[in-house]
């Protein structure tokens, strides 16, 4: 519910998201405190330290933003409670017992509410329903509960993948089936709001999907692979040379084929699309010169960049973000932040491919991309994502060391029990 930032509750007069996220908090610390068991598993051991190097990379960068600018304290500490919401819920959730089973029952939950959330908007968007104080639509791209279209677009881009991960790790036929419905209204969602980012996100995560699942088609038995195998390697072996000899067919359709991409977009390739690129290409100027100025520490939480020059943009407020994850980490923490943060998520995608989840890779895959040109290391779900993708390499890797651990047990079992057969009188 962090993305229905038009939706406060009535008499706390916050946002749900936040009102949610500090009472699991409260109940998950009131846990501890009346004796609750704590795990300090390696994920924990991770997220605790990221966090401890992200406070260190933001206190530095604080220290030379307020020697060398002005700092703005409203956006400050807006970011301040945001790192600290995330890392409470972050290592909390982590030192949980069994947490990795825990995090994916959530996951269906979070699948199931976000599907009946979007039914509920898509509704207020074609006048199905009415809600008060709530404009689903920002002129002709569809924001639902959402201030902006950016915001719901990131929020289906990572549910689409989470449904399809529950789906393909699904032990039941109507739970894959579940899963698989799960990705309609995310992705229908998510069109309607005509972002450009969420398009090529969805694109590329699905080739990313394609190209895991034939890999793992490709390894799965064991001997000598099978008549289908067989011939889907030839065919993945013969793609290259078809695409060569097929190029001269292809190349006087360009055109057409770029048309087709153009209408994809928000503008259809027009002027709006133009401004955006500019918009863009200003403030990561703006962040490396930032940061670079810094002594690549940063100048702490918050925005840091000037009013964009660009024409009819004079209304936008300062200071302003570089809309881009990891140059907005660059000018707040330095290059210690994005290190740490590069280091969050690599080890999110080993852990992923070890565990041979390849939904989990795409929706990794999807955070990536997205963070490119948008800030998203503040909404929890990107942090619920990291946290399944590191559990299901630890969770698998439990497993395989448990099982010969029992077994060894069971053999020194059975080798003792039959010692004391031969050795007890009368017998053997």
């Amino acid at each position: 519910m962090s993305y229905a930032t038009q939706l406060t509750v009535p008499v706390l007069q916050s946002g749900y998201g936040e009102t949610f996220l500090v009472l699991w908090i409260l109940l998950s610390t009131g846990r501890i405190v009346a004796g609750g068991r704590m795990e300090a598993s390696p994920v924990f051991v991770k997220f605790a330290g990221f966090w401890a190097f992200m406070a260190l990379a933001l206190g530095l960068g604080t220290i030379v933003g307020h020697l060398t600018g002005v700092l703005y304290l409203s956006p400050l500490l807006h970011d301040l409670a945001a790192y600290l919401l995330l890392a409470s819920v972050t290592c909390l959730a982590a030192a949980e017992p069994d947490a990795g089973r825990h995090l994916r029952d959530c996951a269906w939950w979070v699948v199931a509410i976000a599907n009946v959330g979007l039914a509920i908007q898509v509704g207020l968007g074609w006048g199905w329903i009415s809600q008060s104080g709530v404009n689903p639509w920002y002129w002709d791209r569809f924001c639902g509960w959402s201030d902006n279209p950016n915001q719901l677009a990131l929020y289906c881009a990572l549910f689409g993948p989470l449904a399809l991960h529950l789906a393909t790790t699904a032990t039941k036929p109507w739970g894959k089936f579940l899963g698989l419905c799960g990705l309609i209204l995310p992705f229908y969602v998510g069109r309607l709001t005509k972002s450009d980012t969420y398009l090529y996100t969805t694109i590329l995560t699905g080739l990313m999907f394609l190209g895991l699942r034939v890999r793992t088609w490709l390894k799965t038995g064991d001997g000598t692979p099978s008549l289908s195998r067989q011939i889907g390697l030839l065919f993945i072996i013969g793609l290259l040379p078809l695409a060569v000899t097929v190029t001269p067919y292809i190349l006087p359709e360009f055109s057409s084929a770029e048309a087709f991409a153009k209408s994809l977009t928000k503008d259809k390739g027009g002027q709006a699309t133009e401004d955006t690129m500019e918009l863009r290409l200003f403030l990561w100027g703006e962040a490396v010169d930032k940061g670079l100025r810094s002594g690549s520490l940063g100048m702490g939480p918050g925005p840091h960049m000037k009013r964009p020059a660009v024409t009819n943009q004079q209304f936008l407020p300062r200071p302003f973000e570089a809309h881009s994850t990891f140059l907005d980490l660059y000018s707040q923490g330095g290059m210690i932040a994005v290190l740490a943060l590069m280091w969050i998520i690599v080890s999110s995608a080993i852990s992923a491919w070890r565990a041979k989840y390849d939904a989990l890779l795409a929706l990794l895959g999807s955070i990536v991309i997205f963070s490119t040109p948008h800030l998203i290391i503040r909404h929890p779900i990107v942090w619920f994502a990291l946290m399944l993708c590191l559990f299901a390499g630890s969770q698998r890797t439990t497993a395989a060391t448990r099982i010969p651990s029992d077994g060894l047990y069971v053999a020194k079992r059975a080798s003792h029990r039959s010692r004391l057969l031969v050795s007890w009188p009368g017998k053997g």
